[in-house]
């Protein structure tokens, strides 16, 4: 059963950074879809990057490209979104989610069985 637990959200000013984190248990040595979701009260929910851990392929929303960059150290069983420069309409829940292959790394089609609790970002 695989469990995820994000940490690493917070407040920041305009234009500077966080870094998101996602442990993660429970995976095999198969690759995995893993993406990051952010949500604001009110809205659905916003697929911001996904990565494929077998390969290192990522994808990005178009709202984060440049600025956000996701990736996974396989022997810590740990995926990353850096966030830099950010803005406030960055400000959401961020959501970390694993899908085990087949799967698809598209941020905006993918879909994903294994969710975190979420971590707030708040941007001002």
């Amino acid at each position: 059963h695989v469990q995820l637990v994000e940490s690493g959200g917070g407040s920041v000013q305009a234009g500077g950074s966080l870094k998101l984190s996602c442990t993660t248990s429970g995976t095999t040595d198969s690759g995995y879809c893993m993406a990051w979701f952010r949500q604001v009260p009110g809205a659905e929910r916003e697929g911001v990057a996904a990565i494929y851990t077998g390969g290192g392929t990522t994808d990005y929303a178009d709202s984060v490209k440049g600025r956000f960059s996701i990736s996974r150290d396989n022997s810590k069983n740990t995926l990353y979104l850096q966030m830099n420069n950010l803005l406030p309409e960055d400000t959401a829940m961020y959501y970390c989610a694993a899908e085990e292959t087949p799967c698809s790394y598209d941020v905006a089609v993918g879909e994903y069985s294994f969710w975190g609790q979420g971590t707030q970002v708040t941007v001002s």
